[in-house]
């Protein structure tokens, strides 16, 4: 097994950079927050991520699976059928992303009325 070197996140050439960017992005969020309730096939992540474009909901999943965070679950049927779930990685994930989101629902009249304030001043 290879030894890493300790990652500092705030050094500019630190790969971990990489994978809070991966994190942070809106859709890769909300993703991981709708695979919270359990395996879903393409569909129902589109419907549940309200907004999202079939190629953004393509490609984060891609990158996601590329990253451990997702896996994906062909089945030999026809018409073939895949699902989504996280994996034991991407579970971790869950706790602090859904926090996220209970922040921003439980915050966003501060932020609007903080927007309007800002706004009005300039």
């Amino acid at each position: 097994m290879s030894q890493y070197p300790a990652f500092d996140v705030m050094t500019a050439t630190c790969p971990s950079r990489t994978s809070l960017a991966r994190i942070a992005n809106k859709w890769t969020a909300m993703v991981v927050i709708a695979l919270s309730a359990g395996r879903m096939r393409f569909r129902d992540l589109r419907t549940a991520v309200d907004g999202i474009s079939a190629k953004v909901l393509t490609e984060t999943l891609r990158d996601l699976e590329r990253d451990g965070i997702v896996t994906r679950h062909v089945f030999a049927e026809v018409p073939p059928r895949v699902e989504y779930e996280l994996t034991a990685l991407g579970r971790t994930l869950q706790a602090p992303l859904q926090a996220l989101g209970h922040w921003a629902e439980a915050h966003i009249a501060e932020v609007l009325a903080a927007r309007e304030s800002y706004d009005a001043r300039q």
